[in-house]
């Protein structure tokens, strides 16, 4: 099973393209950690970058039938030891403003914003969808 077949994306898969991704996460030691469920199906996934001692959370998806079970929390588990293996306190990630469910995933965690923010051009026909204040700051988000 591809990972756009197991976040329900029906656009076709690029093999080639998917196992040069997969193939640059291992050549840069880029931790993935996997989630089966008992009769050995992939059901979830988190892959880690590493910088020095610092890990970021690049990517977590868990199918829509296991959410709210634990396995998010159990994938985030092991990313967080990792970052105190390295030395660190945290996990660090890069969140999209209008992903609710992640943030909501987050604080529950006790996570909270550090001091980042990113910024760029819109897209051409990119409509902004709300905005955002952060400190004295308001911009437009999509």
């Amino acid at each position: 099973m591809s990972l756009a077949q197991l976040r329900g994306q029906g656009h076709r898969i690029h093999l080639a393209a998917a196992s040069e991704e997969l193939a640059e996460y291992w050549r840069k030691g880029f931790p993935i950690y996997a989630a089966e469920s008992e009769a050995g199906t992939l059901v979830g996934y988190l892959v880690c970058r590493v910088d020095g001692d610092i890990a970021w959370a690049e990517s977590l998806y868990v199918a829509p039938e296991y959410r709210r079970q634990g396995v998010g929390s159990s994938l985030y588990a092991e990313a967080e030891r990792l970052a105190q293996e390295l030395g660190g306190d945290t996990l660090y990630n890069w969140v999209d403003p209008n992903n609710n469910k992640i943030i909501r995933f987050l604080q529950k965690r006790g996570y909270t914003v550090l001091n980042l923010i990113e910024l760029r051009r819109a897209h051409p026909r990119e409509e902004v969808t709300k905005r955002i204040g952060v400190g004295t700051n308001e911009f437009d988000c999509r």
